[in-house]
């Protein structure tokens, strides 16, 4: 599927882009890579950490706020995956006039160019927090997403389709829980603080992430959301998974954090459709032929949901202490 492609990634220095990037040319053999992005020194160090691909990676310095830089970009990509996003919650808070123009209009702007570039499929990186969000990150993902899933109602006569792929944390990325206790327990620390002993997320790796973006280009249609069956863990046995007789203080949750984390609202339930190992939110819309959705699955039930506290899934201490050997931590 990915051989002979030439793909573009938003945001391809992050964790993601080089996780997808190692993959591709793992399992694949693309024509050509585009790291799209506007940090030249994060460039430099990935193009020096895939020194051996050289000859099928490009670099282009351009920030997706800019239509015409991502237009030159596009010129000849088969694939889109869109994963550049301001995501620090408080750092969106206090800037939310760049949240919007890079996480709204930089959406805008890499359906624009696709449309008018030949683009075959674009995948569009979301998140939980996307899901009746309580802070401003939120709020623009969601957006995003809308547009998105609306964009294939311009595609015409084009074969072209967008959708989106929605997981939440991954583990050891930035800002995420496991850097913070790995921080503490390294400088000594015996005391763990827990902002609700009842919060509860799901674990997925960036490989699983990875996957769940190819199957979208494998499978997507048009406007549809790929989510991933992962296990749930409770914070507290993460806790005890890193430090064992650790002692647990819990200091409160944080503004615009929740006690779950949710991918699948009752809402939802009226066009999603469940699958070995993953579930697929239908468009409500179909907006051209090509559209037609692929129900082999099962219908959920009306008002079905699905979040990190009512799984059916959940790691134990012991789980939780396997998987963390294979955990990277974010730089």
């Amino acid at each position: 599927m990915l051989t002979d492609k030439t793909i573009l990634i938003t945001g391809g220095t992050g964790s993601f882009g080089k996780c997808f990037t190692k993959y591709v040319l793992t399992h694949y053999e693309p024509k050509k890579i585009i790291i799209y992005s506007r940090d030249e020194f994060k460039q430099w160090l990935m193009a020096n950490e895939f020194r051996e691909y050289e000859e099928k990676l490009r670099f282009f310095i351009g920030d997706v706020r800019d239509l015409e830089r991502l237009k030159r970009a596009c010129e000849g990509v088969d694939y889109i995956i869109h994963a550049a996003a301001l995501k620090q919650v408080p750092a969106c808070e206090y800037n939310p006039n760049e949240a919007i123009k890079t996480n709204i209009h930089g959406a805008m702007n890499v359906i624009d160019a696709a449309l008018d570039s030949g683009v075959r499929k674009v995948v569009a990186l979301s998140t939980d927090k996307a899901v009746n969000p309580v802070n401003l990150y939120g709020g623009t993902k969601l957006v995003s997403d809308k547009l998105f899933v609306a964009a294939n109602a311009y595609v015409g006569n084009k074969d072209i389709n967008f959708s989106i792929v929605r997981y939440g944390n991954v583990a050891g990325s930035r800002g995420s829980i496991i850097p913070l206790f790995h921080n503490i327990i390294k400088n000594g620390g015996k005391e763990l603080p827990i902002t609700d002993f009842r919060m509860t997320r799901f674990w997925i790796s960036l490989t699983q992430g990875v996957e769940l973006v190819v199957k979208a280009l494998a499978e997507a249609k048009g406007g549809e959301t790929f989510i991933s069956k992962i296990p749930s863990f409770k914070v507290t046995d993460l806790a005890k998974a890193m430090l064992p007789d650790c002692a647990l203080k819990e200091i409160g949750i944080r503004p615009g954090e929740k006690l779950h984390e949710i991918m699948v609202t009752p809402e939802d339930s009226m066009t999603t459709y469940e699958y070995d190992k993953h579930f697929i939110v239908y468009p409500q819309m179909i907006w051209n032929n090509r559209q037609q959705p692929d129900l082999s699955g099962t219908k959920v039930k009306d008002g079905f949901s699905y979040s990190s506290g009512n799984n059916t899934e959940w790691l134990s201490v012991e789980n939780i202490r396997k998987l963390l050997e294979d955990v990277e931590l974010e730089k």
